[in-house]
């Protein structure tokens, strides 16, 4: 299938390249020509705009940073409904807020073009390994029609949450619960170190119990090598954060510990950390109580 993919940035590149290998031909832009450019060396075809991608593509993915950019990228002046066809399909995997993205496939449906929001967890890792979880909203005929053939080349995983929109808030929900678990995990292990228990053994003795989880198995190690090297960033966790404190407050739905650990983010963004994995929280803890997990 030839497939137009925009938005080759630490997750979408990966992805993209799974595409490839899984035998699709793919357009591909970018504001990066870099990273268009080492796509096209692996057998991809570069456009000049998103516009230019959905003139010869009936299929498109966006993997962008937030609501601003999938809107722009798709209903822009050189965006996806300025070139696509009518029964095209736009499958926005970035993780935006669900009303952008109800507003953007309002927009589309008006162009006779289809939508599934299809946000995705795993980080970078996942992404590289296609073993990526993928959570949908919109028509659930649509989202059976790509299931296999496209979403399960980049995840393990792809399961329908609802109409559109419910892929994304199901994404904030994801993203409530990994950023309060990371939070726990800086604190939990902080406490050991000042009572002066190796973390690494507090980590062995517990990940086999009821605190055990793949958000502990992914994080501890680094914490305690204060290894940071991003495979999510701090600033887009900020970013997710945002987006579910805002549709907590339309919906009037609180959020209280989500407030806190977004404050705990900010600080460290303020204190030069943004670009840091969001496992960088234990800095937050080493710095409010004088003691390194490592």
């Amino acid at each position: 299938m030839k497939i137009g993919f925009i938005g080759l940035g630490i997750m979408g590149k990966p992805m993209a390249y799974n595409l490839l290998k899984a035998g699709h031909q793919l357009v591909v832009y970018d504001i990066v020509k870099d990273s268009m450019d080492k796509l096209a060396a692996a057998g991809a075809v570069s456009a000049d705009s998103p516009k230019n991608v959905a003139e010869s593509c009936m299929c498109i993915i966006t993997m962008l940073p937030d609501s601003p950019q999938v809107q722009t990228v798709v209903l822009g002046e050189k965006g996806i409904l300025k070139g696509a066809k009518a029964g095209s399909l736009l499958i926005d995997m970035s993780s935006i807020a669900p009303g952008a993205s109800q507003e953007i496939a309002s927009e589309c449906e008006k162009a006779g073009v289809r939508m599934l929001d299809a946000p995705v967890s795993g980080g970078e890792p996942k992404a590289i390994d296609g073993s990526l979880s993928i959570m949908v909203g919109g028509n659930k005929a649509l989202f059976e029609s790509v299931k296999d053939d496209i979403l399960l080349k980049m995840g393990a995983s792809a399961v329908y949450c609802g109409e559109i929109g419910a892929g994304n808030t199901t994404k904030l929900a994801n993203q409530i619960i990994v950023a309060c678990n990371i939070a726990a995990l800086a604190e939990a292990l902080t406490l050991a170190k000042r009572a002066g228990v190796d973390p690494m053994q507090v980590y062995e003795a517990i990940k086999g119990g009821l605190a055990g989880s793949t958000v502990m198995n992914a994080k501890a190690p680094m914490m305690i090598k204060g290894e940071y090297k991003p495979g999510f960033r701090v600033e887009l966790h900020i970013k997710d954060l945002a987006n579910a404190l805002e549709t907590g407050r339309v919906l009037a739905s609180p959020l209280p510990l989500t407030a806190i650990v977004m404050e705990m983010f900010q600080t460290l963004r303020d204190d030069g950390a943004g670009q840091d994995d969001h496992s960088a929280l234990a800095k937050y803890y080493a710095k409010i109580s004088g003691e390194s997990i490592n």
